[in-house]
């Protein structure tokens, strides 16, 4: 039987587990062109050919993106005959990512910009 004391560190070992896991994830999402790559997968599955013509990119720099996206178990692939397809493996990491969307929205509206982002006022002052 384990003692209350234990169980209590359990618990908060637990917890500080799931941050870090939290935290290994939001590091991964603090890339534009990731969050990009998940915006394009949110409704249907796209080689890296095709995320990297949609972004913009080269074909290295997308594989790169989508590594580290594979690594943090964001994105999957599948073959599909000679093509790689990429697809969300949790769509409600897209709804996360609209959230903040929208308290980017809401604070670029109500404040003037990305004055409230970077501390500064428009214009510099």
């Amino acid at each position: 039987m384990q003692s209350p004391i234990s169980s209590l560190t359990d618990t908060q070992q637990e917890r500080h587990e799931a941050y870090r896991r939290h935290a290994e994830i939001c590091k991964v999402l603090t890339d534009p062109k990731r969050l990009m790559l998940l915006d394009a997968l949110r409704s249907q599955e796209l080689s890296v050919g095709q995320l990297a013509e949609l972004l913009g990119i080269t074909l290295a720099n997308c594989s790169q993106h989508l590594s580290v996206l594979r690594s943090a178990l964001l994105v999957d692939s599948r073959r599909h005959g000679t093509t790689v397809r990429y697809r969300l493996t949790e769509p409600r990491i897209a709804e996360a990512c609209d959230i903040i969307e929208a308290i980017v929205g809401s604070r670029r509206i109500s404040r003037g910009g990305l004055a409230l982002a970077t501390g500064s006022t428009p214009g510099g002052a």
